[in-house]
């Protein structure tokens, strides 16, 4: 396996920018996730990894090699792609093995690398059946074991469940995490999914318009979010936010709503009195309780089974709380809140965070 290095990485077609000079480090054996809506550019640096896409400017390396002019099949790396790229003709076992007989491997080499995937992925029953013979997930397995019998550099996945149901999905997060720890492999993972991200990634890579936003890791991006951005894109339901002035008095701060409500907060270092200001609190962190500081009217009841998510108004501000208490089905007009003080994310006018 190996490192990959990315400097200054920028990438334009045409005269219209796509990536705007990304740096990122990957290391030995780590499962890297580039997460992002769709046209941020994390599926174009993917490819720019693998050798599908030209770097306008910037360096790849992989493992100390720069590798921006080298062909994608002397890269030695491996792709799993969204929609399979199986070949229809051949069977489970000669689409694993395809990669090792162009090279004109031994077939012993074959036949113990194709086993030993085979194994792994639990495909064994499945090595004499065409593509069509086998289910969404069958064929995402049959995939990514074509990936690992060449044992390459670096594994390169590009959204490779979005063609999957939700219980597949699941059930492939699980085996795509369980393979990585037994294989250790270096792995690139691109998905708009942020629970995928959440749930595979040692570090998350989170991108917007072409631009690294932040990188961490999972608990990191839903602890301490850089910006306004990824504040709302890690964590389902979305952050709420609330936007306003700080004020301070003393040793005391408040956030000042454009209803005139004011809500106390922690005292922040760097951000001045009557600044612009965006206040953010997670849905499962608010509380409801019967002496809450706020009045919230019920607009929507969403129950999920495994909670409710509560739609609210709160001065004329929408927000969303995640609760567990079923009594919430049937709610009143309104509910009353709190919002810790432990719990609140403060950002600047320019959407980044203040601590």
């Amino acid at each position: 396996m190996a490192s990959i290095d990315i400097q200054t990485v920028r990438k334009s077609f045409g005269a219209f920018p796509v990536l705007h000079g990304v740096d990122l480090t990957i290391q030995d054996g780590e499962f890297i996730v580039l997460v992002g809506p769709s046209g941020c550019g994390k599926s174009t640096l993917l490819r720019m990894i693998a050798g599908l896409e030209d770097v306008t400017s910037g360096d790849i390396q992989i493992d100390g090699k720069r590798v921006n002019d080298l062909a994608p099949k002397d890269r030695d790396i491996a792709m799993v792609f969204q929609s399979y790229a199986l070949y229809p003709h051949m069977s489970v076992a000669d689409n694993m093995s395809y990669s090792l007989r162009l090279r004109r491997s031994a077939k012993e080499k074959i036949a113990s690398a194709v086993g030993g995937a085979a194994v792994k992925l639990g495909l064994e029953p499945l090595l004499e059946r065409r593509p069509k013979a086998l289910s969404g997930g069958q064929r995402q397995r049959v995939a990514m074991g074509r990936a690992i019998v060449r044992q390459p550099k670096a594994f390169l996945f590009d959204e490779p469940l979005s063609n999957l149901d939700a219980r597949l999905r699941e059930q492939m997060r699980a085996e795509i995490k369980k393979l990585h720890g037994d294989l250790r492999a270096t792995s690139i993972y691109v998905t708009h999914d942020q629970i995928e991200a959440m749930t595979l990634a040692d570090r998350i890579v989170a991108m917007h318009g072409g631009i690294v936003q932040q990188v961490g890791s999972p608990l990191e991006l839903y602890d301490r979010p850089a910006n306004l951005f990824v504040a709302g894109f890690i964590g389902s339901p979305g952050m709420n936010f609330f936007e306003g002035r700080y004020l301070v008095s003393g040793d005391h701060a408040d956030m000042r709503l454009p209803s005139g409500t004011t809500l106390p907060i922690r005292k922040r270092d760097g951000l001045e009195s009557g600044s612009a200001a965006t206040l953010g609190i997670r849905p499962e962190h608010v509380i409801l309780a019967d002496t809450g500081a706020l009045e919230a009217a019920v607009d929507l009841i969403e129950p999920t089974g495994f909670g409710i998510i509560m739609h609210v108004t709160v001065h004329g501000i929408p927000m969303k709380i995640f609760t567990q208490d079923r009594r919430m089905l049937t709610p009143g007009p309104a509910v009353r809140v709190d919002l810790p003080q432990n719990r609140l994310h403060l950002f600047n006018g320019e959407g980044k965070r203040v601590d």
